[in-house]
């Protein structure tokens, strides 16, 4: 790489690092040029380190985030795709299980909605969403090309972040050199490649649902639900009520409680997470843990919550076969 580019981005570590009383975040727009600079490769390996454990050190912040989304979106985009809703994936919890939110979100693209999934799960300790997949005879887009076409067909599509960009999934995977995620991992839930309305968002800690929302506010994002969701994930825990934050374009933010689903007596542990989506097993807490969490992307669409998202999983049985001979 060219000494200039490695001067040019050293000045970006240095604006984050120089101490206290000194140091400051970045600005959007430098954000976005050192985002443009990692994916052009034109940083050294060592400068890439130290500017994502400063970004981390010294806490997230919107306006850096902005940036560095508007920094990576011309390399991440999925042209010629049309989505209703926009579900990123990038949860890290080590003691989940099965990726109960795939599960809504199939049902919400059997029911007609467009759905981007994108995301990688290679830090969770649980079944993975191309585990899940591959549980339904189904498969990861291998291509962004392929994730148009699933899109126009199925109505649903996973792009892992590996094949969106190569170069996002490998700085997320910096983590496992250096022990902790970086703020590219709250980057990443907010590229929404597909341009959608919606999206719908998880976090495993409560301070990065401000951080989320005030980003969408600066990218002017239409619409983005976001909440406390298991391991990080878009997905209602059934027994508690939690609160899920909206930011809608024009109206501003709101927050709703959603109520409890299910009390979890008489649990018996994960079922099958094939034959739930089949119907061939029933299990009241999963069943209303997707049910809660098909409601969080409709309520991310500005659509009825609850009662029309168990309208939904009742009536997937007419469309999952299609749904999977599609895919």
């Amino acid at each position: 790489m060219a000494e200039a580019e490695v001067a040019r981005f050293a000045q970006y570590v240095a604006t984050l690092g120089r101490g206290p009383g000194r140091s400051r975040a970045l600005t959007r727009a430098e954000a976005a040029d050192a985002m443009q600079m990692l994916l052009a490769d034109a940083a050294d390996p060592m400068q890439v380190g130290a500017f994502l454990m400063l970004l981390r050190y010294r806490g997230e912040d919107s306006v850096e985030i902005a940036g560095l989304v508007e920094g990576a979106r011309a390399a991440t985009r999925v042209a010629g795709a049309c989505v209703d809703l926009d579900w990123p994936s990038y949860g890290a919890g080590r003691t989940r299980g099965a990726p109960w939110f795939l599960l809504a979100a199939l049902a919400l693209a059997a029911s007609g909605f467009r759905v981007l999934m994108h995301g990688t799960n290679e830090f969770s300790g649980g079944m993975t969403v191309e585990e899940g997949l591959a549980a339904l005879g189904m498969a990861p887009s291998g291509s962004v090309e392929a994730a148009v076409r699933a899109l126009e067909g199925a109505r649903f599509a996973y792009l892992p972040i590996g094949v969106l960009c190569p170069v996002v999934a490998r700085l997320l995977g910096v983590r496992r050199l250096l022990g902790l995620r970086s703020p590219i991992n709250t980057m990443a839930r907010l590229l929404d490649p597909g341009d959608a309305p919606a999206s719908v968002d998880g976090v495993f800690h409560p301070p990065y649902i401000e951080v989320h929302l005030a980003a969408a506010e600066l990218l002017g994002r239409q619409r983005l639900l976001v909440l406390k969701g298991g391991g990080g994930e878009a997905e209602r825990n059934p027994r508690r009520s939690v609160p899920a934050h909206i930011w809608a374009a024009g109206q501003g933010r709101t927050e709703i409680l959603l109520p409890a689903l299910a009390s979890g007596e008489g649990a018996t542990g994960d079922p099958d997470f094939a034959a739930l989506w089949r119907g061939e097993q029933r299990d009241a807490e999963m069943e209303a843990r997707v049910v809660g969490t098909i409601a969080l992307g409709l309520l991310a669409m500005g659509r009825g919550g609850d009662a029309e998202a168990w309208q939904i999983w009742r009536d997937r049985h007419g469309f999952a076969d299609a749904l999977t001979r599609r895919a």
